[in-house]
């Protein structure tokens, strides 16, 4: 059996950062096994890559499911495929998409950047609005109205609820058996709950109860989401923004995301990975 390595991605300074297996393998493990074993590595997500022709074939599982995407799992399979094979740019076969990742050494640490599928978001309808506030426990007048709520994707579909204050942030709290319910009846991989300091500036939080985990502290496929709606809205992005997540967690991590112009195109995110011990 192949060995599991734990990274921290888009960690801050040498800590903080989300925790994520990593099993590069000759050959992919049959789906029931890389369940078993993302069920006991316990992070929220642990992906599994094997050579493929040309390119990587690429699984993310959380400990209850398999999902179609995953952020800081396939920036820690970066920074990996940069331990083993030095720096480069890596195709990665996803279940529904093809992408690739960037990995090299910075300064005796490693970074990585991933190209998400392409994105794509809708309105949330009032009533699902409503429900997702019964679930925080937010008032309407709580929300940032620049920013709608929404369904956003980019590579896997979330939910985004903008709120108008750090402190409504801070005291993000919900049901755990609801939530996962609510995510499932869906099909969203997250709900992220986010606050823009400045236009290019936002703090995050992001439930991940679908997975089995109540919350992750940082998430790379809905920043990539995320981007891609603040370009759908029109927002002054500027081409980049910067994404604060895990604070309230004590484990702060920093998400770049770069914005190219054209509608739906894929999203840069970038950042730091750790080895863990």
């Amino acid at each position: 059996m192949s060995e599991v390595l734990r990274i921290a991605a888009f960690s801050e300074g040498g800590s903080g950062g989300n925790p994520a297996g990593v099993m590069i393998a000759d050959a992919l493990p049959e789906a029931a096994e890389m369940q078993r074993i993302a069920a006991r590595v316990g992070f929220s997500e642990t992906a599994f890559a094997a050579p493929h022709g040309d390119a990587w074939r690429v699984r993310y599982f959380a400990p209850e499911m398999e999902v179609p995407f995953c952020g800081h799992a396939t920036i820690a399979l970066g920074a990996a495929l940069a331990m083993r094979y030095g720096d480069g740019i890596f195709a990665l076969r996803l279940n529904q998409a093809e992408i690739t990742v960037e990995g090299w050494r910075a300064d005796g640490d490693f970074e990585a950047a991933l190209q998400s599928p392409p994105t794509h978001s809708r309105p949330a309808p009032p009533e699902l609005t409503a429900e997702m506030l019964a679930l925080f426990g937010y008032r309407g007048e709580e929300l940032d109205a620049a920013i709608p709520p929404a369904i956003i994707n980019g590579g896997a579909e979330h939910f985004v609820l903008a709120l108008a204050s750090r402190p409504a942030l801070a005291r993000m709290t919900y049901d755990f058996e609801a939530g996962r319910a609510l995510m499932r009846r869906h099909g969203w991989a997250t709900i992220l709950l986010v606050y823009a300091e400045s236009p290019s500036l936002f703090h995050s939080r992001n439930a991940f109860a679908a997975g089995g985990v109540y919350e992750d502290p940082a998430t790379g496929a809905a920043t990539a989401a995320f981007a891609g709606y603040l370009r759908d809205l029109g927002w002054p992005h500027g081409g980049r923004i910067e994404v604060i997540q895990g604070e309230d967690m004590g484990m702060r991590s920093r998400l770049h995301a770069e914005i190219a112009p054209e509608p739906g195109s894929s999203i840069r995110v970038s950042g730091a990975a750790r080895l863990m011990g």
